[in-house]
């Protein structure tokens, strides 16, 4: 009988989390390598949607925000930062966050958000049975750039040579698949695509949009990433100064004036992320939450600023908005 006392406590103990504890509070970490300022939307998103599942910040749970400021490198002390807090929990945004946070810990849970193929990069075993100690929300990444490919054929008449905005070499794994699905697309659209490296700060893109201008292309697309969303108000100047049609990966460019975006609605990733959340904290195991990918798209243009850059949007593209701005 003692035995079968001290083995039941030993179980309820090791369980990764129970958030049936009376009283407890929980910590949660989330873990971006872009700026507070850059994803403070996408966070708010996330909160809400806690709040509306009963998880409070300072009654039931408190989260700890670690920000990389665009710089990558510092993704794997951020995360060892939040390991040595021993937190509950910890949210990821994006492919190089993920795979800090598990190289990080293998007995903290791990929820990521947008990850363009968890399978490839090695977050999870597989989509249906992920394995491990991490799940979440793949973000389909290298089919939407083809996707916003297309529909910039679509858009810009005549169009010849697309400017690609990239990260320095060898920033990410999840980059070179990115570039190896455009770059098929890219010759089925019979485009030239020009490779832009580039840092996401105010010198590297001004650069960048002069190197588009001497390589003659008629558009810019900035790859998917966390740091050229951080920067995409500078980026939306840019094209407009340099006169190039644009399409991005968020709406949130498309607010700052941009021209066009078709993707994910990530306000809605980052609300299902809370539900991982709040079954993992409930007591469910990672491992057996399957991968889900969004289901939510949304193409975005304004014509405001197609205007300005002398651009007629054909009336079939302009059909297939989810928005258009006037």
């Amino acid at each position: 009988m003692v035995c079968l006392l001290f083995c039941t406590m030993l179980f309820a103990h090791s369980s990764p989390v129970n958030a049936q504890q009376p009283g407890r509070v929980f910590r949660i970490g989330i873990l971006d390598p872009s700026t507070a300022a850059g994803s403070a939307g996408l966070v708010e998103a996330f909160r809400q949607e806690l709040n509306k599942l009963g998880w409070i910040e300072g009654r039931n749970i408190t989260i700890e925000y670690r920000f990389a400021e665009q710089k990558l490198e510092r993704l794997p002390d951020l995360a060892a930062d939040l390991v040595r807090l021993k937190i509950d929990l910890i949210v990821v945004v994006g492919t190089p966050a993920g795979l800090a946070a598990k190289k990080a810990t293998t007995s903290i849970p791990i929820v990521f958000t947008n990850t363009g193929n968890p399978v490839a990069v090695g977050l999870v075993t597989s989509l249906a049975r992920p394995g491990g100690s991490v799940a979440g929300l793949a973000g389909l990444a290298a089919e939407l750039n083809t996707k916003r490919l297309e529909v910039l054929k679509d858009a810009v008449p005549n169009l010849a040579g697309v400017g690609l905005l990239l990260s320095p070499p060898g920033a990410n794994i999840a980059q070179d698949l990115q570039l190896k699905e455009l770059k098929l697309a890219a010759v089925a659209l019979k485009l030239k695509l020009e490779e832009i490296e580039t840092q996401a700060d105010a010198k590297g893109l001004e650069s960048a949009f002069q190197s588009a201008r001497q390589k003659q292309v008629n558009a810019i697309m900035p790859r998917s990433s966390r740091s050229f969303f951080a920067a995409r108000k500078r980026i939306v100047e840019l094209a407009g100064k340099y006169r190039l049609p644009a399409i991005y990966f968020q709406k949130e460019f498309v607010d700052e004036g941009g021209l066009m975006s078709y993707g994910v609605d990530y306000d809605d990733l980052f609300r299902r992320a809370a539900h991982y959340v709040d079954k993992i904290l409930k007591g469910a195991k990672p491992a057996d939450l399957p991968v889900e990918q969004p289901t939510k798209f949304e193409l975005l243009i304004n014509l405001k600023t197609a205007k300005q850059l002398g651009l007629m949007i054909p009336p079939n593209v302009l059909a297939r908005a989810d928005r258009v701005i006037r």
